[in-house]
């Protein structure tokens, strides 16, 4: 049986996932107490019930839509559970099959699939939200001459004016004066 939860909203994922979580949160307490201190590996019927935990997780998480942006930090999730579980199977077996010191090989594994599972739904709550479509940057100014360039440029122009006009070349300094102002009107920003 599967239960499906609609997502079409990011709320009712997360109320979803919350929920998820809330059922798992124990489990993994209870796995992460055992897995720090195997000795506590005593009771033959501790482990399969918490891997029957995991798998129903498992299984509920199958049931849950998630929005297009969490797809794969939600397969991640389920991934982890479903190793987590086979871990923690292992870890029974050879625990029934050879007590502790069979067992106490598979530990760091154990701990390791445990720790993927915490950190798949860190990774998935903590998911960025996506980025906003960029707006295109405005184009940069046109490059500015230097003032000095400028003032140079001015000086020379007005010395060549008042030289034409002093030398009576009137239709010269008439010429120049027409040129800088239609250089100026084209120039114009």
């Amino acid at each position: 049986m599967r239960q499906t939860v609609g997502s079409g909203w990011s709320r009712s994922y997360a109320a979803a996932m919350a929920g998820l979580w809330l059922d798992l949160r124990r489990t993994l307490a209870d796995l992460d107490s055992l897995a720090d201190d195997p000795a506590q590996l005593d009771d033959d019927e501790a482990l399969p019930a918490l891997q029957y935990e995991l798998h129903a997780a498992g299984e509920t998480l199958a049931g849950i839509d998630p929005p297009e942006e969490a797809e794969v930090l939600h397969e991640e999730l389920a991934d982890a559970l479903a190793e987590a579980r086979d871990a923690t199977a292992e870890v029974a077996e050879a625990y029934s099959c050879g007590g502790l010191e069979l067992a106490l090989p598979l530990v760091w594994e154990w701990r390791g699939a445990l720790f993927r599972v915490r950190y798949a739904r860190l990774r998935l709550t903590d998911a960025p939200a996506p980025l906003p479509a960029r707006r295109p940057l405005p184009a940069p100014p046109p490059p500015r001459t230097p003032p000095a360039v400028t003032a140079s440029v001015v000086a020379l122009g007005s010395a060549l004016v008042l030289a034409a006009a002093l030398l009576g070349l009137w239709l010269l300094v008439a010429l120049m004066l027409s040129g800088t102002l239609a250089a100026s009107l084209l120039l114009r920003p």
